[in-house]
């Protein structure tokens, strides 16, 4: 689909990241503005209106969930200002932040567009270029909707990316989930073209709780962590190996770790250390058992970072167990398709 000849008028706001990167004593630095980084992007001025928007200029690594809510409440604030927005990031942190857009900002029928780059953008050979313009092209597209993150050519729905290479430019995939669209020479095709399917309202949130901890088991793990968390965070996600289960050691620690945590109302999330196909607690018995008895929730098909985030936005909302295990299971942003 080609969209030159649609004007729209978009909001980017930038928030840092490598393309927003220069070198320094220090090693790469996020210094550019967002007023400069659209003066790289000049074919923009073809087919949309930008303004932009500082909203801080920090190294993705520093990411932390009151940025999240920030990003929020500014495109809240001018959400029924603009077309489209497009949130410049840095990668390392990108798919957090695009899949807690997706919980505080829900049923949008604008589409909220996150990208970056792996090289700066002031750089002679740099992708930064091409995933901004890419960007802002699909921000302006009609079809266009909800949080996705725009990288390489790729549209991956906001809870279904994933950072799995550190340096190429093809750094992110869709995990569980086809890609939404793909974009070559100013063209968009679409794969899911679903925009009329929106039936819910248009809703915003303004709290998560960043009280959520993960344990990524490795043999011979100390259940003794999980008690230690227990009285640091309101849930935990634990990373289980293949389809998911815990250790049955001698002593049964794991068994009694759980029962402590499930004994103080707190959320136990099982999720699996494996990218692709998901969890599936009740195939052996070192899972089902444990999940029947504590009834504890499972990430099936999610992305751990949507995974993460989804539990930091439900305990915002709620801290009783019966809501919380609704909500998590309620899909958000294609965050969930597949459970037992």
């Amino acid at each position: 689909m080609n969209i030159t000849n649609c004007k729209k008028n978009i909001l980017m706001i930038a928030t840092g990241g490598t393309i927003a990167c220069c070198h320094s004593e220090a090693g790469l630095t996020p210094l550019l503005s967002s007023e400069e980084l659209l003066q790289y992007v000049p074919d923009a001025a073809k087919f949309c209106q930008v303004e932009t928007i500082q909203a801080f200029n920090i190294d993705s690594t520093n990411m932390q969930p009151h940025h999240w809510l920030t990003i929020a409440r500014l495109i809240e604030e001018h959400y029924w200002d603009y077309d489209g927005f497009v949130i410049c990031h840095g990668t390392d942190t990108m798919a957090y932040t695009a899949a807690a857009l997706s919980y505080l900002v829900q049923n949008t029928r604008k589409p909220i567009v996150i990208t970056g780059a792996q090289k700066p953008i002031d750089m002679e050979i740099t992708d930064a270029k091409t995933n901004l313009l890419d960007s802002l092209l699909f921000a302006c597209c009609g079809k266009a909707h909800g949080v996705n993150i725009v990288f390489d050519g790729k549209v991956i729905a906001g809870t279904r990316g994933k950072k799995e290479r550190t340096k190429s430019y093809n750094a992110f995939s869709s995990i569980n989930f086809p890609y939404i669209a793909i974009i070559q020479d100013s063209h968009i095709l679409f794969y899911l073209d679903d925009k009329d399917r929106i039936t819910g309202d248009l809703r915003f949130f303004r709290s998560m709780n960043a009280s959520v901890g993960l344990m990524k088991l490795i043999p011979s793990a100390d259940a003794g962590l999980l008690d230690y968390m227990a009285g640091h965070y309101d849930g935990v996600i634990i990373e289980s190996f293949g389809v998911g289960g815990l250790p049955s050691y001698e002593g049964g620690d794991f068994h009694h770790a759980i029962e402590h945590w499930t004994s103080l109302g707190k959320a136990v999330v099982m999720t699996t250390q494996v990218t692709n196909e998901g969890s599936n607690m009740s195939v052996y018995e070192v899972g089902k058992k444990i999940k029947q008895e504590f009834g504890l929730l499972e990430a099936y098909d999610m992305t751990l970072e949507a995974a993460v985030t989804k539990l930091m936005w439900i305990l915002g909302q709620t801290k009783a167990p019966d809501e919380i295990r609704r909500l998590f299971y309620q899909t958000v942003n294609r965050d969930i398709l597949w459970m037992q």
